[in-house]
């Protein structure tokens, strides 16, 4: 007879068996994609994202439940859960998506133990491996040698893709994107042959679009390669084609909602994403598609990688102070981090459960390219002599229920981090004349974006907005955010005689009240900005506008933001 298992065995096992049943479940969620869209079925896409997001603590917290069954009191003792890592990784070592699973067994460590900071322990603080345990993915793109003209290569490509929807035109499009290509490289003063192509075998799908994601070789240059698809009434098109790094930097932004890809090993299609956009980081591609939980994890590790190389201190983060949160940055790296104050500010009516549910919100919501994604990080410990002493001195007068002094260490309960963006109100007194009409111009496409999506902003003020490196305005404040649809838009009205000796106020101000005809008193734009802005988005300060969008939500339709600019659009 064979030995039983011990019970660190046993556990391991457990803890595998779960990671493999939320692997399988995810993928059948990103699986119905396809035929989501080509059903067009706007909002079985939509109720689909947030399954799957709702998927992961779900399974974490199922683990947690049948552990405290097997292991009993054991349950909280350390030294077990040492024995069960070394058996867990050991398992792991056979699975293509070992990096997840480490992922996966600290979420259910934390749900069992409150660790302050990391213990290695019990925890994968590094990954267990210096390289990948298992062999390379078989088929993660597939590879066109040189064709007789762009053109030609377009064609092969749309013909390997194939939906249960036919295409409108394929020659056509394979025309119009193979002229595009050609545009490129004479841009570029590189006419000629492309030498290879290579697309990745799965097909990328986000809201309405549909996504072949590839690279171009011309000598020793690579060109990113992405052909948008809709549909348009009973065909597949091809809508658009971006040829460069800030377009599909774009496309993959941490202000999107996460793709919906199939693929047997993420490392391998997070490194394939790089060559294309290798100013991201590996957390922001792992968001991307739809691994959220592991992006976290590969940010946590990117800061103590970068805590270790640098001199510079956390200190305030440029802008106005908010009333709610305490925001600090340090000036060598691209993060803001946000605890909640003791107290907030008045006119701040708002609790920090209630900023919270705002945050979680955003999480699920389509982002619409115009909402930080933001990740929440629970008892943080970084080294004290990372903080300047101005900005400690905040942290425990503002934030004490929250931020706390151990020793040579600042441990935050609770804390968002999320990519730094330049405040807009600063950028507008700033900088040249156009370039301030240009973010100005974009900050009311935002809040229209964000209107399209069913969000409602609640505080329009330009210090609640922010400019991304490509020059996108985007929302950062969520404590006031909205669903627009629970707004009700009002027109003020002029005091009729005897109004103000009524008895009750004729027309009441209710939370959710809002006046259009005021929202141009709140922008703070001087003088030329304000008349370029009026010029281009006074539908804003109209009723009509927001009650035609809200009819429009109520009515089931899916309002798109595109992810790409109208001049990327084929004709």
């Amino acid at each position: 007879m064979g030995s039983q298992p011990s019970l660190h065995q046993e556990a391991a096992d457990l803890i595998i068996e779960c990671f493999v049943e939320y692997t399988e479940r995810f993928e059948r969620i990103t699986g119905r994609s396809q035929a989501r869209f080509e059903a067009q079925d706007w909002a079985g896409t939509h109720a689909d994202a947030v399954e799957r997001l709702e998927l992961y603590p779900a399974m974490a917290g199922d683990v947690r439940r049948r552990l405290g069954d097997l292991l009993g009191d054991l349950v909280h003792d350390r030294a077990v859960w040492a024995g069960i890592k070394a058996e867990y990784s050991t398992s792991l070592s056979a699975r293509d998506r070992w990096e997840i699973g480490e992922t996966f067994y600290n979420s259910v460590t934390r749900l069992v133990f409150v660790t302050t900071g990391v213990d290695p322990q019990v925890e994968f603080v590094s990954t267990d491996f210096l390289k990948p345990p298992t062999r390379p993915q078989r088929h993660l793109y597939h590879r066109y040698d040189r064709a007789a003209s762009p053109e030609r290569l377009v064609e092969a490509v749309l013909t390997d893709f194939r939906f249960g929807v036919l295409y409108e035109d394929i020659r056509r499009d394979a025309r119009r994107v193979g002229a595009e290509i050609e545009a490129n490289l004479q841009d570029a003063g590189d006419p000629g042959l492309l030498e290879r192509a290579e697309f990745i075998d799965a097909v990328f799908y986000r809201e309405q679009g549909a996504y072949l994601v590839g690279r171009l070789y011309r000598g020793a240059r690579l060109i990113p390669s992405v052909l948008a698809l809709r549909i348009r009434g009973e065909a597949v098109v091809v809508d658009a084609v971006l040829l460069d790094q800030d377009a599909v930097s774009i496309l993959f932004s941490f202000t999107r909602s996460h793709f919906h890809v199939t693929t047997e090993r993420p490392y391998e299609l997070v490194g394939f994403l790089r060559t294309l956009m290798p100013r991201k980081r590996a957390s922001e591609m792992y968001s991307a598609i739809g691994f959220h939980k592991h992006s976290k994890t590969e940010l946590f590790r990117e800061i103590l990688g970068h805590l270790e190389t640098t001199e510079a201190r956390f200190e305030h983060a440029p802008g106005a102070r908010g009333l709610v949160m305490v925001v600090f940055t340090m000036p060598d790296l691209d993060l803001v981090f946000k605890v909640l104050r003791d107290r907030f500010g008045l006119p701040k009516q708002t609790t920090p459960r209630s900023v919270k549910e705002k945050y979680e919100l955003v999480f699920k919501h389509d982002r619409a390219g115009r909402l930080i994604d933001a990740h929440s990080f629970e008892h943080l410990q970084l080294e004290r002599r990372h903080f300047s002493e101005a900005l400690l001195g905040s942290l425990i007068g503002e934030c004490g229920n929250t931020v706390r002094v151990d020793g040579s260490s600042v441990v935050i309960d609770h804390v968002y981090i999320e990519r730094r963006v330049a405040p807009l109100d600063l950028h507008v007194r700033a900088v040249p004349g156009e370039e301030a009409v240009s973010a100005v111009l974009d900050y009311g496409r935002a809040i229209k974006d964000l209107a399209a999506s069913n969000v409602f902003p609640g505080d329009l003020l330009l210090k609640n907005f922010g400019l991304t490196r490509h020059g996108r305005v985007v929302f950062y404040d969520y404590d006031e955010l909205m669903r627009l649809t629970e707004c009700v838009f009002r027109e003020l009205r002029e005091l009729e005689f005897g109004d103000e000796l009524a008895e009750t106020p004729l027309q009441g101000v209710g939370p959710n009240d809002l006046f259009p005809e005021e929202f141009q008193s709140f922008l703070g734009l001087p003088g030329r900005l304000r008349d370029v802005f009026h010029a281009h988005h006074g539908d804003l300060f109209d009723i009509q506008f927001w009650k035609d969008t809200q009819r429009r939500i109520d009515s089931g339709e899916i309002i798109e933001v595109l992810p790409y600019a109208e001049e990327e659009r084929l004709a």
